[in-house]
């Protein structure tokens, strides 16, 4: 089974949307009600990934040739990492992390931040991030977590 991270592409952008909106409905609806769920969908229509490709570092995992994990970076801002529910568990996840990881280094960016969400917490942790704050945002509660992107 082959399984390479590589940069996300103007094609990818209907996997990853397809990628993300099935992790939230399954994944993180065990955490955050259905009104939450639907409104963070919103952000990742087709046409926004698209947007989204000009604006941060995005990288996807796949197997045979489809899109099954993302994750991306905004300067020093860990952003939007889903595996397809049928994955998690699998180490894509913590796989794009180390990418992102490596880029944040070549860029010399002393500190990744990510805004968790519930769902996520564990796993971040498990990287060592460390909690800062909790955020609300309506009935979504994001956590806010950082670790330095070259631990001594």
């Amino acid at each position: 089974m082959n399984n390479p991270i590589r940069r996300a592409t103007a094609q990818d952008a209907a996997a990853i949307s397809q990628v993300i909106i099935q992790s939230l409905r399954q994944s993180n609806a065990r955490d955050y009600p259905p009104d939450v769920i639907a409104q963070v969908e919103k952000n990742f229509a087709p046409q926004s990934i698209l947007a989204l490709l000009g604006q941060r570092q995005v990288f996807v995992a796949t197997i045979d040739h489809q899109v099954v994990a993302t994750a991306s970076l905004d300067r020093d801002v860990v952003r939007s990492v889903f595996v397809h529910p049928e994955h998690q568990g699998s180490g894509l996840g913590s796989q794009l992390m180390a990418t992102l990881q490596s880029f944040a280094q070549a860029a010399n960016i002393d500190i990744l931040r990510v805004p968790s969400s519930i769902t996520a917490e564990g796993f971040y942790l498990k990287l060592g991030f460390l909690k800062v704050r909790d955020e609300f945002h309506g009935a979504e509660r994001t956590i806010i977590m950082e670790r330095r992107s070259n631990p001594d």
